[in-house]
């Protein structure tokens, strides 16, 4: 039998989601001040994956993706996540429609894990109203999708965010001893 122990701290990451170039910046303000200091940004991406945000955000949707310094539990996802939905909230226009999509999740050495609001099959509910989904494995040195992995979560230049931020997790890791 083994014996319950607390996992090894994660490295959270939020993808952003807008057409408003100057508001991937501005929320960075907002987003350190739940997750702490931002260590590293993606590029900036044309948003290919579908058209599902388009009514609600304008079209020219562009996606980028940062990571942030400080390691935390797996456990604070669903705060994470709630916190999130409040900075949407903040930034939302007049007439209700939201300016920015805000997506976060974790990396550990194995995988990569997402927050959502959506039940699936494959989800597992935490609290709040939160589930969880691993949406990348890592193993043979890449990380690798699963079926239902979002298709911008195997871009090129994601995955390329995503080893570079493991790296750097790796390394911390090995600092904390």
């Amino acid at each position: 039998m083994g014996t319950p122990q607390e996992p090894k701290p994660a490295k959270y990451f939020v993808a952003l989601l807008s057409s408003e170039v100057d508001l991937l910046s501005a929320v960075e303000t907002d987003l350190a001040a739940l997750l702490g200091a931002v260590d590293s940004r993606s590029e900036t991406m044309p948003w290919t994956a579908s058209r599902f945000y388009e009514s609600e955000m304008g079209a020219g949707l562009l996606r980028r993706f940062l990571s942030f310094e400080p390691l935390l539990s797996p456990q604070d996802l669903a705060a994470i996540k709630l916190g999130a939905q409040h900075i949407e909230e903040r930034y939302r226009h007049s007439s209700g429609g939201r300016r920015i999509n805000l997506d976060p999740g974790y990396l550990e050495a194995g995988k990569v894990v997402l927050a959502s609001t959506k039940n699936a099959s494959q989800r597992i509910y935490l609290r709040g109203g939160i589930f969880a989904e691993a949406t990348l494995l890592y193993y043979d040195g890449v990380f690798h999708g699963l079926p239902y992995t979002y298709p911008d979560y195997l871009w090129p230049p994601t995955l390329r965010f995503l080893m570079l931020s493991r790296t750097r997790y790796l390394e911390q890791l090995r600092q904390l001893g």
